[in-house]
């Protein structure tokens, strides 16, 4: 099957929030990937703090990983892109991936399953209906492909994406917890599971 990820051409209606934002949610391509790499950088990493020299080294380093993905993708993954089309510089605003899994202790059955990873929103651009739109993406792509399922991770303690996804209709399949998570005061990961009905659009 071939690959959402090289095509350019693969994209979404227009998402439009009440601020006059709008936002066309395509495939990436190569030359989304320092935008990309920006965003999940800034989402996931701080700038400041103890930490904050190493923010060129760890947004290097998520390049490099999506510049491989990109280079040698599987059947069954795809990364997606929001573009704001109001701007000259048709900007690049959110992304998200999606593939497949293979047999996991998570849902415990012997079956690939569509799993959602990298979300992440410019925060000049949060609250505008970017990450609903990359997320209702995701869910048509995964019925493309044949699944009638989704699955992602969310932090306990992120309770702005956990309201976004209960919204949504996703539901807690399973709430981790280990050692390390003990021992180190660590948010637990829940993870979350949507069944997509065959006109699912929320």
């Amino acid at each position: 099957m071939t690959s959402w990820f090289f095509d350019p051409h693969y994209q979404e209606p227009v998402v439009t929030d009440s601020a006059h934002h709008q936002f066309q949610i395509r495939a990436a391509t190569s030359a989304d990937l320092t935008g990309i790499a920006q965003i999940i950088a800034e989402s996931f990493h701080s700038q400041h703090g103890l930490w904050g020299w190493a923010f060129p080294l760890l947004r290097l380093g998520i390049y490099e990983d999506f510049r491989h993905r990109l280079s040698s993708p599987a059947p069954h993954h795809v990364c997606l892109v929001a573009v704001d089309t109001n701007s000259t510089a048709n900007n690049l605003v959110g992304t998200v991936e999606l593939g497949v899994r293979f047999a996991d202790s998570w849902i415990q059955v012997g079956r690939s399953f569509p799993y959602l990873s990298n979300l992440a929103v410019h925060p000049k651009y949060r609250r505008h209906g970017v990450a609903s739109g990359l997320l209702i993406s995701c869910q048509q792509v995964s019925q493309e492909w044949g699944f009638q399922d989704l699955y992602l991770h969310v932090l306990e303690n992120n309770y702005q994406a956990r309201q976004l996804y209960f919204k949504l209709g996703y539901r807690v399949h399973q709430v981790e917890s280990n050692w390390n998570t003990f021992l180190l005061g660590r948010s637990r990961q829940i993870l979350l599971h949507k069944h997509l009905r065959a006109d699912s659009t929320t």
